[in-house]
C-alpha cells in the first residue's frame, strides 16, 4: 500500500510541474479537464508513465487533478479579496510524505460479514468497529505520520439526532487562563495533554537529534516521537469530541467568537493554543449543532467583546491584556473581563440570528431610560 500512495503522490508532483509550467507559458491555469485529457494521452504513448500508473485507478487519477484544481481556484479567490481566510498555491510534495487517494465508483469492495475490504486487487482486513449505513460513495485510503493506513467511507446516508430542544443559550469565550468561560461565570479547563508529557517528548526529540539522519535507527526514532504525537492529539480529540456533545446536549443557540488562531500562535500564545486546539473544538462543536439541529454563531474578531460593558454598552478603550477586571465608568458595574467578554459574545449572537432581545440588551435598555 505504501509504494501504491507514493505513486499518487509522484502524480501529485508532476501535475502541480504542469499547471505552473502552463502558467508561465500561457499566463493562465490549465483547466482541470484539460489536464485530465493530457493524463490520458500520457498513459498511452508514454512507456514508463504506463509502467508508474499501472494499478492506480483512473478516477483517483482525476480526484488528484481536481485538489489541485480546487487549491488553485481558492488561491485566486484569495487573490481577489483579501479580506478572506488566505489560500497558498499547491506546492511540490515529498512522495514519502503524501497522504490519501480517493476511490470512487471502482477499485473497492466491502465483505460486511468478515471485516474485510478489497482494495486495488487485495484483501484487508479491518476493524468493524460500526456498521456502515446507506449506500458506499467513495473510499479514501490515507495514512499517517507513524505510517498507519485508515479507511474514510462516505456514503449517502444523512445522519440525525433527536435531542430534545432545551431553550436555552449561552455565549463562550475563549481565554488562556481558563479553557472556556460562559456568561452565568462558570469555567471550563482543558486538560494540558502535551504539559503532562513534556518530559517524555523532550527525551524523544533529543534521542532523535543524536541519530544520523536518515538511518535505519533515525526513522525508528522518528516513528516514536509521531505515535507519542499521535496518542497526545487522540487524547486532546476525546476531550474536545466529549466537551462538545456536552454543550450541544444543554443549549440549543451557542455563540463563540471568531479568532485569528494563527496570528495568535505566532504573536503571543504559540504552545498554549496549539495545547487547547480552540479552531478545532469550534469544528466539532459545528458538526454536532448540524447533526442535532442546534446552532453555533460565530461573533466577528473585531468585535470588543471585552472592552464592551455587557450592562450598558459603554466602552473601555484603555483596557490592556493584563487587567482582568475593569468598573464601568459610565453605570459603574464592576466586571471580569472573562464574564463580560462571555455576555457580549451572548448579546451579539442572539442579536445576529433574531433572537430578538438579550438579557444583556433589555439591562441597557432599562440603564439609558
Amino acid at each position: 500500500m505504501d509504494a501504491l500512495v507514493n505513486r499518487y503522490g509522484i502524480l501529485y508532483n508532476h501535475v502541480v510541474a504542469l499547471c505552473r509550467r502552463y502558467y508561465k507559458l500561457f499566463g493562465k491555469t490549465a483547466s482541470k479537464f484539460a489536464v485530465m485529457g493530457h493524463m490520458a494521452k500520457l498513459r498511452k504513448r508514454n512507456k514508463k508513465w504506463r509502467e508508474l500508473t499501472q494499478g492506480m485507478d483512473a478516477q483517483a487519477m482525476q480526484n488528484v487533478v481536481e485538489r489541485i484544481d480546487k487549491s488553485y481556484n481558492a488561491f485566486f479567490r484569495w487573490v481577489k479579496n483579501r479580506n478572506s481566510k488566505r489560500f497558498s498555491p499547491p506546492k511540490f510534495k515529498k512522495v514519502r510524505k503524501y497522504k490519501s487517494f480517493t476511490l470512487k465508483q471502482n477499485g473497492y469492495k466491502f465483505d460486511f460479514s468478515r471485516g474485510r475490504v478489497w482494495l486495488k486487487g487485495k484483501w484487508y482486513g479491518y476493524f468493524n468497529s460500526r456498521a456502515i449505513q446507506g449506500k458506499v460513495k467513495t473510499v479514501t485510503i490515507k495514512r499517517d505520520s507513524v505510517g498507519d493506513f485508515y479507511i474514510y467511507v462516505v456514503t449517502d446516508y444523512v445522519k440525525s439526532e433527536g435531542v430534545p430542544q432545551s431553550g436555552k443559550s449561552v455565549g463562550y469565550d475563549f481565554g488562556m487562563k481558563h479553557f472556556l468561560t460562559d456568561n452565568d461565570g462558570s469555567t471550563i479547563d482543558a486538560p494540558l495533554f502535551m504539559q503532562r508529557h513534556r518530559k517524555g517528548q523532550k527525551k524523544l526529540h533529543r534521542a532523535l537529534s543524536r541519530k544520523r539522519k536518515g538511518s535505519r535507527m533515525w526513522n525508528k526514532c522518528k516513528e516514536r516521537l509521531a505515535r507519542f504525537n499521535r496518542k497526545v492529539a487522540r487524547q486532546r480529540d476525546d476531550f474536545q469530541w466529549k466537551l462538545a456533545r456536552e454543550i450541544v446536549k444543554k443549549y440549543d443557540l451557542i455563540c463563540v467568537e471568531d479568532l485569528n488562531m494563527a496570528a495568535m500562535a505566532r504573536f503571543r500564545f504559540g504552545r498554549k493554543v496549539g495545547e487547547y486546539g480552540f479552531a478545532g473544538f469550534v469544528s466539532k462543536l459545528e458538526y454536532l449543532a448540524a447533526v442535532t439541529g442546534k446552532r453555533v454563531v460565530k461573533v466577528g474578531r473585531y468585535y470588543p467583546s471585552s472592552k464592551r460593558c455587557s450592562v450598558c454598552g459603554w466602552k473601555y478603550d484603555g483596557l490592556t491584556l493584563k487587567e482582568r477586571e475593569w468598573t464601568c465608568q459610565s453605570c459603574g458595574t464592576h466586571h471580569d473581563r472573562d464574564v463580560n467578554a462571555a455576555r457580549n459574545i451572548l448579546s451579539e449572537g442572539a442579536s445576529s440570528v433574531g433572537e430578538g432581545l438579550s438579557k444583556t440588551d433589555s439591562l441597557r435598555k432599562e440603564v439609558a431610560a
